[in-house]
């Protein structure tokens, strides 16, 4: 009897399923063949790399050794609601609404913590103040954040923005602020018009100086955050945050089959893990009976649900409730 048959079945049958495109339409249908609560579609041409896909994922796998002290939320007595969508909450601003494009940088883990600040000045100043944190001031000159475009640290973005402040900085040819991004959008994705997507994009120079378009110094532009701290791994504490002071920045492991989100409650169902990735969380709800999480990415406003994607709520999926990190605006000037 031939013993070794067996082990080569299954070797035949691993390099098989290891072989299957995760952009491919075979790769779609077998995921949309295997769950109800989400559906997937193609996002991204079927040729990109996948080195290029992982360079996108920007949270170091030493992230959670950088969190903050933790702060948690008295809730004696708090009811919360079944649905809350930030962007309906606080429609004076616009900032809540916004998609942001991390271009070719594993530059998520300043995107999502950038993109939630912007949101909180707003909110505290009672849509009074709209500031755009700049994502390319942090990228670049946040030494103790990690290593720029090759992956950061989320919960050591939101300390530096406490201690050294951010300047304002809109998207690549914006030219809001004192910062803009410097990294171009690509078409990564099926159909459009941005030029095509190339793998190491260098991290951008710090250069602490305002474009010359924008007529506030650097250091004046400078905005400071109050306090920085980490929301506890609990759906309640994390939703009672998200209400009381706006959107939080969460990190989680990306699937290759997020890849292919297009609508519904996403649940991880098949394909490989990909790396960390950061993300902006702006509500929650119910979908069909199914719990989720509201949640912004930095992909472009033509990946997924128009830029957002929801994921299953109160069994940390994919890790999507044990980092979340945020913090509160200061007004006074340093």
């Amino acid at each position: 009897m031939n013993t070794l048959l067996p082990l080569v079945v299954i070797c035949a049958t691993l390099a098989t399923t290891l072989a299957v495109n995760p952009f491919s339409q075979e790769f779609i249908d077998s995921i949309n063949n295997e769950q109800t609560t989400w559906k997937a579609g193609p996002n991204f041409a079927e040729n990109i790399s996948m080195s290029y896909i992982r360079g996108l994922m920007g949270v170091h796998p030493h992230s959670k050794y950088h969190m903050p002290s933790v702060k948690t939320h008295q809730l004696d007595g708090v009811k919360l609601p079944t649905d809350f969508d930030a962007r309906k909450q606080w429609p004076n601003c616009p900032t809540i609404r916004e998609i942001r494009d991390q271009g070719s940088c594993g530059s998520c883990w300043a995107f999502g913590a950038v993109e939630a600040m912007s949101d909180r000045v707003c909110i505290h100043s009672k849509g009074d103040v709209n500031f755009r944190f700049s994502a390319d001031d942090l990228v670049s000159c946040c030494a103790t954040c990690g290593m720029g475009c090759n992956g950061g640290f989320p919960g050591a973005a939101w300390h530096y923005w406490v201690k050294n402040g951010l300047v304002s900085g809109g998207s690549y040819g914006s030219n809001q602020g004192c910062r803009p991004y410097e990294i171009p959008p690509c078409e990564h994705h099926v159909n459009g018009t941005r030029p095509p997507c190339s793998e190491g994009g260098g991290t951008p120079k710090c250069v602490q100086r305002c474009e010359d378009s924008y007529k506030v110094p650097y250091k004046t532009d400078l905005h400071y955050g109050k306090e920085s701290y980490s929301v506890p791994s609990a759906v309640e504490q994390i939703q009672k945050e998200i209400m009381t002071n706006g959107p939080v920045e969460g990190a989680f492991l990306v699937y290759a089959d997020l890849l292919s989100y297009k609508s519904g409650v996403y649940q991880h169902v098949k394909g490989e893990e990909l790396g960390g990735h950061a993300i902006r969380i702006l509500g929650w709800g119910v979908e069909n009976g199914t719990p989720y999480w509201l949640i912004a990415n930095s992909w472009n406003s033509d990946w997924g649900d128009n830029g957002y994607f929801k994921i299953l709520r109160g069994h940390d999926e994919c890790g999507i409730e044990g980092e979340i990190v945020a913090g509160l605006p200061n007004y006074k000037q340093k």
